[in-house]
């Protein structure tokens, strides 16, 4: 069985003009090898170069508590006017960066991430 797929924002990835879109990117998550999900590229981007911006290179690394904190002041509000988003968002990227290798989870309570 091929690796499930989801997609965001309405957006069905079937029919005419399907696929990802320049201003999509394609995430994955590092908890379920396979699965994918296609996002807003001009948010994901904000909000990665903000997280690694903000996280240490070494131990120890910050809980998701102090990145959504960490974030808020960082990130545009023109892209994420509502704060309560930035969790999601925090969330998203760091799975996808954490399966491409670019965050390290430290095995602690509660879980930290730094970038190796």
């Amino acid at each position: 069985m091929p690796p499930r797929r989801a997609t965001t924002a309405g957006r069905s990835g079937k029919g005419p003009g399907a696929g990802t879109a320049p201003d999509r990117v394609t995430v994955e998550n590092v908890n379920v090898p396979g699965y994918t999900a296609t996002l807003d590229g001009t948010k994901y981007h904000a909000m990665r170069l903000a997280m690694l911006k903000l996280l240490p290179h070494k131990t120890p690394g910050l809980t998701q508590a102090e990145i959504r904190k960490g974030l808020l002041p960082r990130v545009p509000k023109h892209l994420f006017p509502d704060s309560g988003k930035v969790g999601w968002w925090a969330k998203m990227v760091q799975l996808d960066l954490e399966a491409k290798g670019l965050l390290a989870r430290e095995k602690t309570t509660p879980l930290r991430w730094h970038q190796p």
